[in-house]
């Protein structure tokens, strides 16, 4: 057994900082169990072990098992745990997020609680999917319009690139063999483009609902991320699967956008963006950067004029503030 696995086990405040973690670590078809304080993975050519605190976000693949030993020692080393299809193109559940700071979250909500702030995001959304325009001064009406035709000039041109027939967008939910094969292409690369979106936003604790272009769904914020690579990614990919054949094209989109994921390293990008839509530019900081506080527990207690006090402290009237004791439970 490694040295690794043998360390005394680790305080909250003693995690491994964000920027000296693994971003994201995909397992599959093994079983996830504990050795002091590192995971095992165990699968048919043998046992690998891995430091439970060097690990931002466990993403685990079909067929994998995981024992409840294994998911104790990744929620006290701060991990993020995430249910997902293969290679992390399907989302099904999460457990806690890696940040204990509330700080992106917070974020995510004030800009969103401003009609003025939300169109400002909405309109930042718009210039990363599309750089070559100017969205200032648009309203969100016009903004839908512009998106709107962007996308269709999208579908057609990748029409002609490909020589792919396009007849229009055409998707009946729950009926996935209602379309034709570059339809069945986009949809496939969209639900993979949730999941992975979706995985992000649960990862770095922000709110999957607050979504600033789509909103009363549970996972709009989710769309919004996803929708940013759209034209970029995923409906050029639907287009040059369906033109190599119409055999198998949901399973062949997957496994197709599966490696254009991994070669795009898509995953930290998307972190990426979500800071820099959610956080001032002077707070964003890229995915590989230090970020100590997000690894720190830092509780504050609201007081007026928007101000912040320590917490554990009894603001009872009386000589001073006493030591209150409190910790986090």
């Amino acid at each position: 057994m490694t040295s690794v696995a043998k360390r005394q086990a680790l305080t909250p405040r003693q995690l491994t900082r964000t920027s000296d973690r693994l971003s994201f670590l995909y397992l599959e078809r093994c079983i996830v169990h504990r050795d002091a304080n590192a995971i095992t993975a165990q699968d048919a050519e043998g046992t690998a072990h891995i430091p439970a605190a060097t690990i931002g976000t466990l993403l685990l693949g079909p067929g994998t098992r995981v024992t409840h030993q294994a998911m104790t020692v990744l929620g006290e080393s701060g991990a993020a745990v995430c249910w997902v299809g293969e290679q992390g193109v399907r989302y099904y559940a999460s457990g806690r997020a890696l940040s204990r700071s509330s700080a992106l979250m917070e974020a995510q909500a004030r800009q969103w609680a401003s009609m003025r702030s939300r169109l400002s995001v909405a309109r930042a959304m718009y210039r990363l999917r599309f750089p070559d325009e100017n969205p200032e001064g648009l309203t969100r009406q016009e903004l839908l319009g512009r998106e709107g035709r962007r996308v269709k000039d999208c579908y057609r041109a990748q029409a002609a690139r490909t020589g792919v027939p396009w007849r229009g967008r055409r998707y009946v939910p729950g009926d996935f063999q209602s379309g034709d094969a570059v339809n069945q292409a986009v949809t496939a690369a969209a639900q993979c483009m949730y999941g992975i979106a979706h995985a992000v936003v649960t990862s770095l604790g922000c709110s999957p609902a607050l979504g600033f272009v789509h909103s009363g769904h549970e996972l709009s914020f989710v769309l919004d991320i996803a929708d940013l690579y759209k034209t970029e990614i995923g409906i050029p990919l639907a287009f040059d699967v369906a033109a190599e054949s119409e055999e198998d094209v949901g399973p062949r989109t997957r496994r197709a956008l599966r490696d254009r994921i991994t070669e795009l390293s898509l995953l930290n990008r998307c972190v990426d963006d979500i800071q820099r839509l959610l956080l001032p530019p002077e707070a964003a900081r890229p995915a590989s950067a230090s970020d100590a506080d997000a690894d720190r527990d830092v509780v504050t207690l609201h007081t007026d004029g928007g101000h912040q006090v320590a917490s554990g402290v009894n603001y009872g009237s009386g000589d001073g503030p006493d030591d209150y004791g409190d910790e986090l439970w």
